[in-house]
């Protein structure tokens, strides 16, 4: 028998792309019936067939139950707020103020369900001159500073290569949803919880505000490297490809060294403590480079990490799937599209035992579970179960 946190739990999401889907998939992985009211067109990702709207479907919807309404039309949306009613959870990323002018905004499901628990994913915030704009990824990214930070410094901002605030954003309304759930057991009160795409990414770069602050200088993008300390986080090259290396507090740089087969650099005058080495950065790769190209990426890297230096292979996509360490985690887990096809996904990257989320089921179609959702039977009342699981957690 499954012992998953959140069997029992029932999750209406209403969004689109990544944000949302992205954290209503981690919720079906711990247990949770997730039921996606999609528009009769569907959500965004299915309305166009480039390779990352499928991606994107692929990867965030497995296990759900699609569920088609127009909230415009008054019948479906009568059928919604019943629905509401049995659910615990309702998600969305949709324009401010758009839910609320259709009557599923927090007050409004609250009315219907007094201790429901409401997350809303936006771009700027709910104050402010930006509380209205559309805001994706890259918006994010962009005002942030998470732009300015990135790139060489001679050369235009460059965005991380991937969607890395909206996924952030997943973890962090995951995390919200787990805490008001707890909050909700223990004290039987629901929770409006909303989350700005702006925010996460800020916070996303917590040291360098941090490191701003204690030098009183700017931070600005380097390209590689940790603009403080070195070799922190720099590239170099080995016979067969780039490794990236850190090995800039005192112990680890003579380990390094003497690993490169350079023991004498620990004493040169130019790399003697972590501000020398800084100030001669571009020598230091250099001399680096030199003293390690002669063997192949994979076995510095093992020379290297015997030796207690943190350092790692820079993989391409191909290179991860068929590493080690990757297969021997599991970290790829098998799934399916709705047509059957086969593929890979990341699965939940911790390891619990008991296990904590479960491998899901296929990508649903548009409006596949339309009938068993409206079936009286899958719409179900709040139980007793509920508010006594609540009273009974309260200290």
């Amino acid at each position: 028998m499954e012992m998953l946190p959140l069997e029992g739990v029932r999750v209406l999401e209403i969004g689109q792309l990544v944000a949302i889907p992205g954290a209503g998939q981690q919720l079906v992985e711990l247990g949770a019936d997730v039921i996606k009211l999609e528009p009769p067109g569907g959500e965004a990702a299915r309305r166009t067939d480039a390779a990352y709207a499928v991606a994107i479907l692929r990867s965030y919807n497995r296990g759900k139950r699609s569920l088609r309404l127009d909230l415009k039309d008054p019948g479906d949306k009568a059928f919604a707020r019943k629905l509401v009613a049995t659910c615990d959870v309702v998600l969305h990323n949709w324009r401010p103020g758009a839910l609320e002018r259709l009557g599923f905004g927090h007050q409004q499901l609250a009315e219907i369900r007094r201790d429901i628990i409401s997350v809303s994913v936006s771009g700027f915030g709910p104050h402010g001159p930006s509380a209205t704009r559309p805001g994706l990824d890259i918006a994010a990214q962009a005002e942030s500073g998470l732009m300015s930070m990135t790139g060489e410094a001679d050369r235009h901002p460059q965005r991380v290569g991937t969607p890395v605030i909206d996924h952030a954003t997943t973890y962090v309304v995951t995390q919200a949803v787990l805490a008001a759930l707890l909050r909700r057991d223990r004290f039987g009160a629901g929770a409006e919880i909303r989350v700005p795409l702006l925010d996460v990414a800020i916070h996303l770069q917590t040291p360098n505000w941090t490191e701003q602050q204690v030098t009183g200088n700017m931070m600005s993008r380097c390209g590689n490297g940790q603009p403080s300390v070195a070799p922190a986080a720099d590239v170099i090259d080995a016979a067969d490809g780039p490794i990236v290396i850190s090995g800039y507090q005192d112990h680890a740089w003579v380990r390094l060294c003497e690993a490169a087969g350079r023991p004498e650099l620990a004493d040169d005058p130019r790399f003697a403590d972590n501000a020398s080495r800084v100030a001669n950065r571009t020598e230091l790769l250099r001399t680096l480079s030199e003293a390690l190209s002669s063997k192949s990426a994979a076995e510095t890297v093992d020379a290297l990490a015997s030796a207690g230096v943190v350092a790692a292979v820079v993989r391409t996509y191909d290179q991860v799937m068929a590493a080690e360490d990757v297969i021997a985690n599991g970290v790829f887990s098998p799934a399916r599209a709705a047509a059957g096809e086969a593929y890979v996904v990341p699965r939940l990257p911790y390891h619990a035992s008991p296990p904590l989320f479960r491998t899901p089921g296929p990508v649903p179609e548009l409006g596949e579970n339309d009938t068993e959702i409206r079936d009286c039977a899958a719409v179900r009342e709040p139980t007793a179960r509920d508010s006594v699981r609540r009273s009974c957690s309260r200290p």
